[in-house]
């Protein structure tokens, strides 16, 4: 009986999909998708290779007590004011930028029907936003020679450099928030340039 009912779910799911999409998957359908609502990793092999590029963006919302003990422990010279570093645990940005580059790199096996992207460049930045005590990450992927974008890497680069982050406050603050993970831009292959649109 609950065989029964799942099916029909699943049946109503499909003909409710191709109402929406179509039959076959177009530009504007769930790529990720084939005909019969079933996962699918898209065929990438008869596109041309051309260079990629993502940006994305993530903020981390740490609390007072979080940015007084990092800044506590900054370092001394004007030129680093800006640099989280951490007593017991190290330069956090440092940690969380490794992170984060390591993470791109391996996008594919973290997220099941990403293909396997040769990358060229990661590239991530740290911006410590004093009034609202949190830190903005952005990070920018690029690719050379690659079939398919690199939009997921940016975003896994981010979202890693940010779980980073935690882990290296989360003693002093279990309540931090890691929140507006989101692509800010996106250029090369069939669809061109995506541009964010600004925040409200």
């Amino acid at each position: 009986m609950r065989r029964t009912i799942r099916l029909m779910w699943v049946r109503r799911i499909v003909i409710s999909g191709r109402r929406w999409f179509g039959d076959s998957v177009g530009a504007d359908s769930l790529s990720h998708l084939d005909a019969h609502g079933r996962a699918s990793m898209v065929d990438v092999s008869a596109k041309q290779e051309s260079v990629r590029t993502a940006r994305a963006s993530a903020r981390v919302v740490l609390g007072a007590d979080v940015l007084r003990e990092l800044t506590r422990h900054a370092h001394p010279r004007p030129e680093d004011a800006d640099r989280l570093v951490s007593k017991a645990k190290g330069d956090v940005f440092t940690v969380a930028q490794i992170a984060g580059i390591q993470a791109a790199k391996q996008t594919h096996a973290l997220i099941p029907l990403c293909h396997a992207v040769p990358i060229d460049q990661v590239a991530l930045d740290f911006e410590l936003l004093h009034d609202e005590c949190a830190v903005r990450i952005s990070s920018k992927v690029v690719t050379g020679s690659a079939k398919t974008g690199v939009e997921m890497e940016a975003l896994t680069a981010v979202s890693v450099a940010a779980l980073t982050v935690y882990d290296m406050c989360k003693a002093v603050n279990k309540g931090i928030r890691i929140e507006a993970i989101r692509l800010e831009e996106k250029s090369g292959g069939r669809t061109g340039v995506y541009t964010a649109l600004e925040e409200n």
